[in-house]
């Protein structure tokens, strides 16, 4: 029996309501093709992180609705703490952070660029480096993503001896 047709449009604007009911922020959902089969993915998050069991309520919610979608594998996830800028809410929230610029074509030798998110539309993208400001048409840019500061973790492992008995056989 074939499946009800639902676009994807629908099954977003579905997914935003049903998170905002349950207190999550939902940021996406992909049709991801692999090679074991088309991955239908949300991704969801809160502030504070997301848990396991929020991933499976959300997972629940949506489920029957998704199910008029064509897809092999349903997958809930957090967008990470890497997660691609796309949306407007994604923008706001990386202003004056570090991001990740990924170039279809190289620039001035390179591919990917790094900075401080100064402004982001429809036209451009501009980051704050050292040097000022770099500005890119949005049209060559791939992708922007955050670039998290894991800084805090070297704090939290200094002075962190681990003597070489401790360590598992090989």
């Amino acid at each position: 029996m074939a499946k009800k047709q639902l676009t994807m449009d629908s099954l977003r604007a579905f997914c935003e309501v049903t998170a905002e009911q349950m207190g999550l922020e939902f940021c996406d959902v992909l049709m991801e093709k692999e090679p074991q089969g088309r991955y239908l993915r949300f991704y969801v998050d809160k502030e504070g992180g997301m848990s396991l069991d929020d991933c499976e309520r959300f997972h629940h919610a949506v489920q029957p609705k998704a199910e008029a979608i064509d897809y092999d594998f349903m997958e809930v996830c957090s967008p990470g703490l890497d997660r691609p800028v796309r949306t407007d809410r994604d923008i706001q929230k990386a202003l004056g952070q570090r991001v990740s610029v990924h170039l279809y074509r190289p620039e001035n030798g390179s591919k990917l660029f790094e900075g401080l998110l100064e402004s982001m539309d429809a036209e451009t993208v501009v980051l704050n480096v050292a040097g000022g400001q770099l500005s890119f048409p949005r049209k060559a840019v791939s992708l922007v993503r955050m670039v998290p500061d894991l800084s805090a973790l070297d704090d939290e492992t200094e002075g962190i001896v681990i003597e070489s008995d401790e360590l598992p056989d090989e």
